[in-house]
């Protein structure tokens, strides 16, 4: 588990293919690696990797097929930037929320533009997380907790302090930039807990207005 409170920013620094998966070599710049062993687990811009070897400037991962289709590991070349955090421990503080690693579905930047000393960026997430995403909620980009400032459909947008752009790689955004996104875990597990028996049914879909109306969570008002 990790906070979404990013610790470093690393640098692909080899990039191996092995049988259709990837071994890839990350240097880790400022990130303490002396608490670190083989087995750890190290959120990798919003993706929970484990640490193969110990090279000494960074840290060595498998990342299998599937996680480079499903997230934005595919996408990196040497010298990309990533955001990096190591696993919670029981003295950690607590200091964005509970984020598992678990890439739930690829956004894209919208728009960003200044607002103040801060910048407002504006992401579009896939449609079927979308009723995932609150106002004033949190979301977790490329391993970064943040809150949810405005959501209009499938689009949300993020208030960017010049502290966050400065220690993760929000400054390396573009229009068009495909992210790794992780939404509130808490909101999954209520979606099943109201699903209730329908939970066991394959075919059942997910949580609808239809769904809250037929179950009494919405009146009329």
């Amino acid at each position: 588990m990790f906070t979404g409170i990013v610790e470093a920013i690393g640098e692909i620094a080899d990039m191996q293919p092995s049988g259709g998966d990837m071994r890839l070599r990350i240097r880790t710049g400022k990130l303490d690696l002396g608490d670190v062993k083989l087995g750890d687990s190290i959120c990798t811009s919003g993706c929970c990797l484990t640490v193969t070897d110990l090279p000494g400037d960074g840290y060595w991962c498998d990342v299998s097929n599937e996680s480079l289709a499903l997230t934005t590991l595919g996408d990196l070349r040497v010298g990309s930037k990533v955001n990096l955090e190591k696993s919670l421990t029981p003295s950690s503080r607590l200091g964005g929320h509970i984020v598992s690693g678990h890439v739930d579905g690829i956004g894209e930047v919208v728009s960003f533009a200044d607002d103040g000393r801060s910048v407002r960026w504006v992401m579009r997430a896939p449609d079927e997380l979308a009723r995932y995403i609150a106002h004033k909620g949190s979301i977790t980009v490329d391993g970064t907790s943040l809150t949810v400032n405005a959501v209009r459909g499938a689009e949300f947008d993020l208030n960017i302090i010049p502290q966050t752009t400065e220690e993760t790689i929000f400054s390396e955004y573009q229009v068009g930039t495909r992210v790794n996104l992780e939404v509130d875990l808490i909101a999954r597990y209520l979606e099943r807990l109201l699903q209730g028996e329908r939970a066991a049914d394959p075919g059942a879909a997910g949580i609808s207005q239809a769904f809250l109306a037929e179950h009494g969570f919405m009146g009329n008002h």
